[in-house]
């Protein structure tokens, strides 16, 4: 991974006196306006304060808006019904709500206006033809997209067979020729330094809903502001670069978001986004509450159950009771992603560790057990830390099938910056039955048999297009801070420049020769306390410029990532209004100690995890073979030292643990002590700790909590004896058992983690 230090050019004195004439504005803050091209009065005034700001009409969409406002009025006049086709994520569940809500000042819902959302698993994104059936089958002659459509040719052709007009409003590539609808509102028509140009599908929805209102002004019972909050929900969540009208609506849709959420729920006019907020611990005043909160919550609905149709209903209801059940199921849904996206993610990391990627340009991974719904965020993980184009594809496994039809692979794309991934999978379009997106994200399927081809084709395209471009992963600072510099100042000097997003990135600091101290990590827990595999870590973080620790947390990794010692790190200030306390969000680590020795490590260990067989290992004799799980690092570093000391390769070769519940183990534990006492017998530690499958430790606790329960463990020689004496019961043993409890599931969770963490992170931590 390679850091890069954004110019740390001064700004002019007085550029910096104009920054902190604003009530929060200090050094920091005129540095960053500096460095991102805001560099005089008139444009820091209309970046910072959105009053200054000078909107862009509606109509500056020039004829196709004025066909697309013609034909709806038409629709009102002959009662036509119109169907909103909207999309399934957080920016096309958003533009579908905005429609239903703006449309529906003009058109009565559910009579004559009603939304149809493609199911994520089965039909994907776009217009489809059975889709398009039951609509003409309702009735339907209007259809009004959403976030989608713009390169539907035939869709479009066949449901103007069946007497349904189209209009499009939508942000994605154009095709090459305008398509044959009624109205096309698409911003990539327009000019690239258009203020509209960069709109995602909620913005073009508004809009639409904006030009309707001027044209018929008497009809509308509510303001069109009321939009504004679900637009800045769909405008953030879909990351398109905030600049323009985008950084407008956003900051009116935020202000909105906020004022909503500070009323009482009675009170609020969408308690379904009030209650999302309540769940994910935030308050709606921040960007980051919807790209962190509400943005993966409404996006994982779709990405668990493959409809989302009911997170319209969540976005729109005033039924209080009816939204607080759709927003549980939302964050059920969030908690179930978040626990398959890091199974895919184990899963994928260790398909990576079998490429060569100084001769990959393009990553290209398949497996029937992956969950569709996720492959886009772990898509965009693996391309960020490789720096290479991501392609994950799900494929049909044969034992599913019971006909003799094609396989076929369906996933997702993400890019790097640097690479126009929408074009470059385009040009491979005869391989292709379905393909989408944006330069980075992008969906596709393709018959199973063509992926071989498909992938030596994109990679040899990309390596013949490269040119300069280089491929090595980066991650980028923008200020160079200390620890004394943390804190409420700092933050509120930052927030200048919310909200946050694509081409105004949320400010990157670059803390350097610190070090962590009381970290720890936790699985999150769901709505109904079951344990989610997704981990967070919280730590304390220190340098020589204060005495004072600051807190922080790191998302996604366990408190043995950290290194021991000094280190750099780059990290996002924020604050946790659940804690009500300022906090890093880390990013990125360094660790001061030198890469050579972990290239060395690397080529040491051989990872053979998990493996059914190991007979070809056991006849080496220049091999250390390590077969238990550990439970700890330390445990591990002895293994390393040891074939050191030996001159030997350390092979890795334990397996996932097939565990009992921690209750379980407990009740074999006694189980056993009875019979031993019923018997009298003699039995060995080994013995107890191979039928338990625990450790020392845990064992002891375990002894601890059969004392207060009336048994006796005694030694002899090398073996023990356990005996039984009501008047040795103790009340209460809850303590006793709660701590061997807690143990084993320590112990267990530690195994867990040894079973699937990357190899890259043994090799960086033993040599710590």
């Amino acid at each position: 991974m390679e850091w890069i230090l954004t110019g740390t050019e001064k700004p002019p004195d007085w550029f910096i006196e104009l920054v902190k004439s604003y009530p929060t504005g200090g050094d920091f803050a005129a540095q960053l306006f500096w460095q991102r091209g805001i560099q005089d009065q008139e444009k820091l005034a209309a970046f910072i304060n959105y009053q200054s700001y000078q909107p862009a009409s509606s109509f500056e969409f020039g004829q196709e808006m004025n066909l697309a406002i013609e034909r709806l009025i038409t629709a009102g006049k002959t009662g036509a019904k119109i169907v909103i086709w909207g999309d399934f994520d957080a920016d096309g569940i958003t533009s579908t709500a905005v429609l239903w809500d703006g449309l529906g000042e003009f058109f009565q819902q559910h009579r004559q206006l009603s939304y149809y959302i493609p199911n994520r698993l089965t039909e994907s994104h776009g217009l489809n033809k059975p889709g398009i059936d039951i609509l003409a089958a309702q009735g339907c002659q209007l259809i009004v997209t959403c976030d989608t459509g713009s390169t539907n040719i035939a869709e479009i052709i066949y449901a103007q067979s069946l007497g349904i007009d189209v209009i499009v409003t939508d942000h994605h590539t154009l095709p090459s020729e305008r398509p044959p609808v009624v109205a096309i509102i698409n911003p990539r028509y327009l000019a690239k330094e258009h203020p509209l140009y960069h709109l995602s599908g909620v913005a073009v929805a508004y809009k639409l809903v904006e030009a309707l209102y001027i044209s018929l002004p008497d009809i509308p019972a509510h303001p069109l502001t009321d939009l504004l909050d679900l637009v800045a929900v769909g405008l953030i969540a879909d990351l398109v670069q905030l600049s323009g009208d985008c950084r407008y609506l956003a900051q009116l849709g935020i202000q909105q978001l906020h004022t909503d959420y500070q009323k009482l729920p009675t009170a609020r006019r969408r308690p379904g986004v009030g209650k999302l907020l309540e769940l994910c611990q935030k308050s709606g005043d921040r960007p980051t509450d919807i790209s962190f909160g509400l943005g993966p919550r409404i996006n994982a609905v779709s990405r668990i159950h493959g409809d989302a149709s009911f997170c319209v209903e969540l976005l729109t209801s005033r039924d209080m009771q009816r939204c607080q059940q759709l927003a549980e199921e939302t964050e059920l849904a969030n908690s179930r992603r978040k626990s398959l996206q890091k199974d895919v993610q184990v899963q994928v990391t260790k398909k990576l560790n079998q490429l060569d990627l100084s001769t990959t340009s393009v990553i290209v991974l398949e497996d029937p057990q992956w969950a569709g719904g996720v492959l886009g965020l772990v898509a965009g993980q693996i391309a960020q830390e490789t720096g290479r184009p991501t392609i994950l594809l799900s494929t049909e496994a044969k034992e599913n099938k019971t006909d003799s039809s094609p396989s076929f692979a369906r996933g997702s794309a993400r890019s790097i910056n640097s690479v126009d991934l929408y074009q470059l999978v385009q040009e491979q379009a005869h391989l292709l039955d379905r393909f989408g997106g944006h330069p980075f994200a992008a969906g596709l399927s393709l018959l199973v048999e063509n992926i071989p081809l498909f992938t030596a084709a994109i990679n040899q395209k990309l390596r013949q297009s490269l040119g300069g471009i280089n491929l090595t992963p980066t991650v980028q600072a923008d200020l160079v801070v200390t620890v004394a510099d943390l804190g409420k100042d700092l933050f509120l000097e930052l927030k200048l420049l919310e909200p946050c997003g694509m081409g105004n990135p949320i400010p990157k600091l670059l803390i350097k020769n610190c070090w962590f101290e009381n970290s720890w990590h936790r699985n999150e827990q769901d709505l109904k306390g079951n344990k989610i595999q997704y981990i967070k870590t919280d730590f304390n973080i220190r340098d020589d410029s204060t005495n004072n620790p600051f807190p922080g947390i790191w998302w996604g990794h366990y408190k043995e990532e950290l290194p021991i010692g000094k280190c750099d790190c780059i990290a996002e200030i924020d604050f946790n209004s659940f804690k009500n306390r300022y906090e890093i969000r880390l990013v990125a680590l360094r660790s001061h100690t030198g890469t050579e020795l972990k290239t060395q490590n690397s080529a040491m260990i051989l990872d053979w995890r998990n493996q059914e067989d190991l007979g070809e290992l056991k006849s080496e004799k220049s091999l250390l073979i390590m077969k238990n799980c550990p439970t700890n690092w330390d445990n591990l570093r002895l293994w390393w030292k040891q074939s050191l000391n030996q001159q030997k390769q350390l092979v890795i070769a334990w397996r996932k643990p097939q565990n009992q519940t921690p209750r379980d183990v407990l009740v074999t534990l006694v189980g056993i002590a009875k019979y031993l006492g019923r018997t009298n017998q003699l039995v060995t530690r080994v013995q107890i700790l191979e039928k338990l499958g625990i450790s020392d430790q845990s064992l002891y606790l375990g002894f601890q909590a059969l004392k207060y329960l009336g048994f006796i463990v005694q030694r002899q020689n090398h073996h023990l004896q356990i005996s039984w004496d009501f008047k040795y019961y103790q009340k209460p043993a809850d303590y006793a058992i709660s701590q061997f409890l807690a143990a084993v599931r320590e112990e267990q969770f530690q195994r867990d983690y040894f079973s699937h963490v990357p190899l890259s992170i043994i090799v960086a931590m033993i040599g710590k």
